[in-house]
């Protein structure tokens, strides 16, 4: 009897433990939100959002989108578990999400992250007519993260492009006035066939100095039609 009781304490505190373990969705407090320039009305337009999860309880930060009309709705939360957990130690983790916010029409469109919340944020995005009818009218080398080097405006993108059938044509820098830097690594098609090939690359762009807000982020175009995003400090990477 004594083995059966204790048995079921065991259980009961199992229980227990499972049911303080089980996260709820909650807002996390945001930064900065970040509009780059250079959308038109057939890309996937991006707005990128720095924040932070206040500790270790906090997993996985992700956004829920909604566009009615001119105004872009974002919420960007996280899972959160009991604050008792034991694997929950007091560490605020920062994190920069790229948010999809799909194929808008050309104008100026209002963003809410966070709205009606102590971490609302507000910001706003302008989108371009399109040139053409194609989905992207240029192709961007396949970026996988930028190396930036101590003390200088000096950044290398890096990356694998599939095929040795496009080399890089021009780097164009375009800012947002305010804290963005895009950056369009644009290729161009050499051959008529693509053979695969996965072909190393390494391409160094200036980041220019016209922007005076102390952070601004690099916004970098890749094939895959999303983007890599970097924050550039004063000159000097972090």
């Amino acid at each position: 009897m004594r083995n059966l009781f204790k048995m079921i304490a065991v259980l009961a505190s199992l229980v227990g433990f499972a049911s303080a373990s089980t996260p709820v969705e909650v807002m996390v407090p945001i930064d900065q939100i970040y509009s780059p320039n250079g959308f038109d009305s057939n890309d996937n337009a991006e707005i990128i959002v720095e924040g932070y999860l206040p500790n270790l309880c906090h997993k996985s930060p992700k956004s829920e989108v909604v566009v009615k009309g001119n105004v872009i709705d974002i919420k960007m939360k996280s899972l959160k578990y009991e604050s008792d957990n034991p694997f929950c130690p007091e560490m605020i983790v920062p994190f920069i999400e790229a948010v999809d916010v799909g194929v808008l029409d050309k104008g100026v469109y209002d963003i809410r992250v966070n709205g009606k919340s102590i971490y609302a944020k507000e910001s706003v995005i302008s989108v371009d007519e399109a040139s053409s009818d194609a989905v992207d009218e240029f192709v961007y080398a396949n970026v996988e993260y930028v190396a930036k080097k101590e003390g200088s405006r000096v950044v290398e993108l890096k990356g694998y492009n599939p095929s040795d059938c496009f080399v890089l044509d021009e780097i164009q820098v375009v800012d947002n006035g305010k804290d963005v830097y895009s950056i369009l690594p644009k290729m161009k098609q050499i051959y008529d066939i693509c053979p695969m090939k996965m072909v190393p690359f390494s391409f160094e762009v200036e980041v220019p100095s016209k922007l005076k807000s102390d952070k601004v982020l690099l916004h970098v175009r890749s094939m895959d039609g999303k983007s890599v995003n970097s924050l550039f400090f004063n000159g000097q990477n972090m």
